[in-house]
């Protein structure tokens, strides 16, 4: 996803999402796949107890869905400005 200026902007996506669309937009950004992202994701998350987990919590609250203009933590801060300011 790229904002007005032509910046690439890292959203989660409506399409291709199985929880929360942390993983399809990660694999957009990086133009990955997005399975290969989520059987790394789900490695990672074996391997560190369980850290992976909490980072997909995480990457949820502070990566905005696609459409809006800010993320789940800027709306619950009431931080959302009109405008990316990159």
């Amino acid at each position: 996803m790229r904002d007005g200026n032509g910046n690439k902007m890292l959203m989660r996506p409506r399409d291709a999402r199985m929880l929360a669309g942390v993983c399809a937009g990660v694999a957009n950004y990086f133009s990955l796949d997005v399975t290969l992202v989520r059987v790394i994701w789900a490695v990672v998350s074996l391997i560190t107890g369980g850290a992976g987990v909490l980072a997909y919590l995480v990457a949820w609250i502070i990566i905005p869905d696609e459409g809006q203009k800010g993320s789940i933590a800027e709306d619950m801060a009431g931080q959302n400005q009109d405008s990316y300011s990159g």
